[in-house]
């Protein structure tokens, strides 16, 4: 049987707004008609932490629709889950995941040319959104992230739009394999080094190399908790 053609579902930006006691842009909502994309995301974005997300490197997030079945089997009654933009993705993408897009991938969706940075590692701002002390834990230990973009070329997006990609130089290197890397706590050389040959962005380079040189694990506790 065929996989789906990929098709973009939604397109989602998400001004700043207070999350308890921060600020976030992590409430996305859809918007019509085609929308314009720059070298930092979609106009009307917002990001509440620029020190740990948007930038050029996090410019868009993408995120697969199926998880959300998965979701909400796990836990139902949660409203969030019925809709695109729970997670505070630009992009609701199906017939993609984790296992089926890798590191380095230029991909065109729209006039929008688009490099697949790095895969999301949640933080504690998904506790507050769904108001569950774990939900970060959960969203890096199923490994249903979603990834990040980086623009190469700005353009346009719409819903419906038919993701195309241009190149893949690591097919080896899926979001999935280096989230669960990271999950996993693996800090076995053979396993890390050929990573630090990939195009990383900055805060992956350091993660890995800092394992590879250390062989110990970066703590999570601030991230995960916000502690």
């Amino acid at each position: 049987m065929n996989a789906p053609q990929p098709r973009v579902r939604q397109v989602l930006v998400g001004r700043n707004a207070p999350l308890y006691a921060v600020t976030s842009g992590i409430d996305k909502h859809p918007v019509a008609g085609p929308h314009p994309v720059g070298w930092l995301g979609l106009r009307g974005d917002e990001q509440g932490d620029t020190r740990a997300h948007g930038g050029v490197d996090k410019a868009v997030h993408a995120y697969p629709w199926a998880h959300y079945a998965a979701w909400r089997a796990q836990h139902p009654g949660q409203p969030l889950f019925e809709r695109p933009g729970a997670f505070g993705e630009n992009l609701s993408l199906e017939g993609l995941d984790e296992e089926g897009v890798c590191i380095g991938d230029v991909w065109r969706i729209g006039s929008v040319r688009l490099l697949l940075t790095q895969g999301r590692q949640p933080c504690f701002r998904l506790n507050l959104r769904f108001q569950r002390r774990d939900m970060a834990a959960q969203v890096q230990q199923t490994l249903r992230t979603g990834w990040y973009f980086r623009v190469l070329e700005p353009g346009m997006v719409t819903a419906g739009d038919v993701p195309v990609l241009l190149q893949r130089p690591h097919p080896g290197y899926s979001v999935a394999s280096l989230l669960a890397l990271i999950r996993d706590r693996v800090v076995d050389a053979q396993q890390l080094a050929p990573v630090l040959d990939l195009p990383l962005p900055p805060s992956w380079r350091r993660l890995f190399a800092q394992r590879l040189q250390t062989a110990t694990v970066e703590d999570w506790t601030r991230r995960l908790d916000g502690a």
